[in-house]
């Protein structure tokens, strides 16, 4: 199979959202993923709140996975804080947020791919700390995650109770 990566928009917003719900269905362990819903997406496509990207089979034109960054800028959710960074640092955070491939895909590659674009769109935009969370049993993602030169810098609870390994990649 080829793939294409592509940059989404908001009339992507529902076949992201469709997507991440079908990929949390098949999860056995609902902890280790926790689901933007489609309002979250549609935010996140429509303003100047993130970036989302989905991964296209190329033969058939079906959206095999996708990615959402967000930009959490100044609010109290920026991971940024539980590192300490401060003032315009935080600026310069964006959440890797979620990545889900539907089962059909899995295997080609296709969180690294995603991610490496967002990384790519992310560097020339100037965000300088790149952060997300990952399930500590999650060894798939936590792995692709480290894979790509990323450091858990702490485990804690986020999101209303659900442990986390927050990660960083820096930059410069």
């Amino acid at each position: 199979m080829e793939f294409k990566i592509e940059r989404a928009n908001e009339t992507d917003a529902a076949v992201m959202a469709d997507i991440i719900e079908r990929v949390w269905k098949g999860i056995n362990d609902k902890q280790w993923f926790v689901a933007d819903d489609i309002e979250y997406t549609t935010r996140i496509l429509c303003g100047n709140h993130g970036l989302g990207y989905k991964a296209i089979e190329m033969d058939t034109k079906t959206a095999a996975g996708i990615f959402i960054v967000s930009f959490p800028g100044m609010k109290e959710e920026n991971l940024g804080r539980d590192i300490e960074l401060a003032g315009v640092e935080l600026e310069k955070v964006a959440h890797m947020e979620s990545v889900a491939i539907l089962p059909a895909y899995r295997g080609n590659g296709l969180q690294y791919a995603l991610m490496q674009r967002g990384e790519a769109d992310l560097r020339k935009m100037g965000y300088r700390y790149l952060m997300c969370t990952v399930h500590p049993d999650n060894s798939y993602s936590r792995n692709n995650i480290i894979r790509q030169g990323y450091e858990v810098v702490l485990t804690k609870e986020k999101y209303g109770g659900y442990i986390r390994d927050i990660l960083l990649k820096k930059l410069f």
